[in-house]
């Protein structure tokens, strides 16, 4: 990923905000046929290995779990916007401004490793359903449900497991424009309707 210097997120916990903030990525190796991506929820296990461990599961009738043992990429994208010159002070000034998208980006690289073992599917679903339940007045939990349709509903995925041995950042919030123009931008993208412009205006360095 291509990271002007201003943009790039520097430290590791910022990183692991991000993954966390995102929640779904899209998981990227290469087979027999080229490329191939899949959009799935990632746990992020930070007290695992140096830059961390990512953990996921894909279906079974996924071809891409007989790609393993390869470096895979993991693009996590957090909230995005657009941006038009006309809320620049600079397009008042001269005009010399063009249209750009605010974004945050991470990119997690290491070698992915699929597995089948039932208990370790059984805790990965689990930890997983924890996570994203966790906010929940009344939580679900995987023991809700009866034993044995779990066990039936593992046999219909494999497990996913990539350490982390490369990861990067960015963070593309008007850091490269005026203190006037980016109040332009905040201010416009603070009085959207939209959820996610409201969270890149809050971003947006002052």
């Amino acid at each position: 990923m291509y990271i002007p210097t201003q943009f790039r997120i520097e430290h590791l916990p910022d990183l692991h905000a991000a993954i966390r903030a995102a929640r779904l990525a899209n998981l990227v190796t290469i087979g027999p046929d080229g490329l191939i991506a899949t959009p799935l929820p990632v746990l992020l296990d930070d007290s695992e290995g140096e830059y961390g461990t990512l953990y996921a599961h894909v279906a079974k009738a996924n071809p891409q779990w007989k790609t393993g043992g390869q470096e895979a990429l993991v693009m996590f994208m957090g909230p995005d916007a657009y941006v038009t010159p006309s809320w620049y002070v600079t397009k008042q000034i001269n005009g010399k401004v063009v249209p750009t998208w605010n974004y945050v980006a991470v990119h997690a690289y290491g070698p992915v490793e699929f597995f089948e073992d039932a208990e370790r599917l059984l805790a990965l679903v689990t930890r997983l359903t924890d996570h994203h339940e966790k906010p929940r007045a009344h939580p679900w939990a995987v023991s809700d449900a009866p034993p044995p349709f779990i066990q039936s509903q593992l046999k219909g995925i494999v497990g996913v497991r990539i350490p982390i041995t490369r990861i990067e950042g960015k963070q593309k919030m008007s850091q490269n424009r005026t203190a006037e123009d980016r109040a332009g931008v905040k201010a416009a993208l603070a009085g959207s309707d939209s959820a996610v412009d409201q969270m890149v205006a809050a971003a947006i360095p002052d």
